[in-house]
């Protein structure tokens, strides 16, 4: 028995593919859904942040999710819902790929390398370590049953013929589309793959293991019942990545969680006359542009009646950027700017919601299009306009949501005049500031992620059962 929805078409996008997006209103019964993530170590990642909040508000609407970890223990900074155990684990992976004694192991040995305490420690010290390094790995994975981890895949079907049996699947990234058939096949149900900006990654391999990479991805794609990117930009560059019509990827823009969306606000922004603070938050490195933000500000301060303007930022640092960051500081020391510009570590929730409610406004201006955008959602659900970048998902956002300024990418110079002009135009600032939180409650929430999903959900059981 087929299940019903109800549901409007959404048509704001720029983007003319994007603006067939369906708005899902409400679904009748419960769909049995499993997803996996893949976690980040001891970082903060937006896509285990998505997976979490969009496993959560499946939940809330009373569907039976799984969120399954893969790699590392999932890191978030809202409730977790991810189950205890992990597959994958990182160390035995790698293990396995290295070497061929490892890949016949019993499993209480691979338990003990799958300890969530050493797999965040490993993946905290292997952080660093650069895509074209990984290319091997990632191939060896991309073979599934015909690869050396074929054991992990093995376990991992087993679990959830076992103890989920999902009427759905959803994958975390194209790193695993190579397990898709064998998943397909031993538990008789669709596989929906996500599209969340793994193209950082596959991009900075070396020629030929991205073009052999490649080759491996499309061959596995027609086992892929939908892919799902999280922004239009995303969706158009992954159907020529992937040598697929762009109808055939789904367009769902990441939602936030309840606790960021319904959290009190204070009134701290209110209180203050004498500042101006600009609030960043994201990892500190070159690819998210903390270098041009912080040279932005340089530029700034050469402006007139900008002294009041001060910038707060804060984010993972890992241990290859340390030395890079030292650099930056100094830089600041030199400019006498170290009243101006504070690095508040990596924060928590709590303080993330501080920094975001005494700020007036939010940049990261990321190096590279950025495919969803979780840092601005946030910024704008506290009611904080953002400056950002013109490329990547920060066009359709800032067009769906009214309460976005772009400037040229790449561009310190014109980010600090964009920065002194919002400064300078307390009306225009307060116009873009009334447009942000509704616009969030609007569109971008966990329950509007969590409907649209679990429609796509609907439509791949429908489709594999008519097949």
């Amino acid at each position: 028995m087929g299940r019903s929805y109800d549901f409007v078409t959404d048509v704001k996008s720029d983007y003319a593919l994007a603006s067939a997006d369906l708005k899902v209103e409400t679904c009748t019964m419960s769909l049995r859904i499993c997803i996996l993530a893949a976690g980040a170590a001891g970082m903060y990642c937006g896509s285990c942040l998505r997976d979490n909040t969009l496993a959560a508000a499946l939940l809330k609407l009373q569907h039976d999710v799984t969120l399954v970890p893969l790699y590392t223990p999932l890191r978030t900074d809202t409730r977790g819902v991810a189950s205890p155990e992990i597959f994958y684990g990182g160390i035995n992976v790698y293990l396995q790929h290295a070497s061929k004694l490892f890949r016949y192991t019993p499993r209480i040995f691979d338990w003990l390398f799958d300890r969530p305490w050493l797999l965040r420690a490993a993946g905290n010290m292997g952080a660093g370590t650069s895509p074209a390094r990984l290319a091997g790995l990632t191939r060896d994975i991309l073979l599934g049953y015909n690869g050396p981890t074929y054991k992990e895949l093995r376990r991992l079907i087993k679990f959830l013929a076992d103890e989920i049996r999902p009427e759905v699947l959803i994958l975390p990234n194209l790193m695993f589309i190579g397990m898709a058939e064998a998943l397909g096949e031993k538990l008789h149900c669709p596989v929906i793959c996500e599209l969340t900006g793994e193209d950082v990654f596959l991009d900075a391999m070396n020629d030929p293991d991205r073009e052999n990479i490649r080759e491996l991805i499309r061959a596995a794609a027609p086992h892929i019942s939908r892919f799902v990117a999280t922004s239009a930009y995303y969706a158009e560059k992954m159907a020529g990545y992937l040598g697929l019509p762009r109808e055939q990827i789904a367009v769902v823009y990441p939602g936030l969680a309840d606790e960021i969306v319904h959290a009190p606000r204070s009134d701290e922004r209110r209180t203050r006359s004498s500042e101006f603070v600009v609030a960043s938050l994201a990892r500190v490195c070159p690819d998210k542009g903390t270098d041009q933000l912080i040279e932005a500000f340089f530029q700034l301060k050469e402006f007139s009646g900008t002294a009041g303007i001060r910038l707060d930022y804060a984010g993972y640092l890992g241990p290859q950027y340390k030395a890079w960051h030292r650099i930056l500081q100094e830089r600041i020391a030199v400019y006498g700017l170290a009243d101006s510009m504070r690095y508040r570590g990596e924060v928590d929730l709590a303080d993330k919601l501080k920094m975001l409610d005494a700020a007036n406004l939010f940049c990261v201006p990321t190096r590279y299009p950025e495919s969803k955008g979780i840092f601005a959602l946030e910024s704008l659900s506290r009611g904080v306009p953002v400056i950002a970048p013109a490329h990547g998902t920060f066009p359709e956002l800032a067009q769906r949501t009214g309460a976005m300024h772009l400037v040229p990418p790449n561009d310190p110079i014109a980010l600090a005049a964009a920065i002194r002009d919002l400064y300078s135009d307390p009306a225009r600032l307060a116009e873009l500031a009334a447009r942000a939180r509704p616009a969030i409650l609007e569109s971008f929430t966990g329950q509007h992620m969590a409907e649209k999903i679990a429609k796509l959900c609907q439509e791949a059981i429908d489709a594999r059962a008519s097949s």
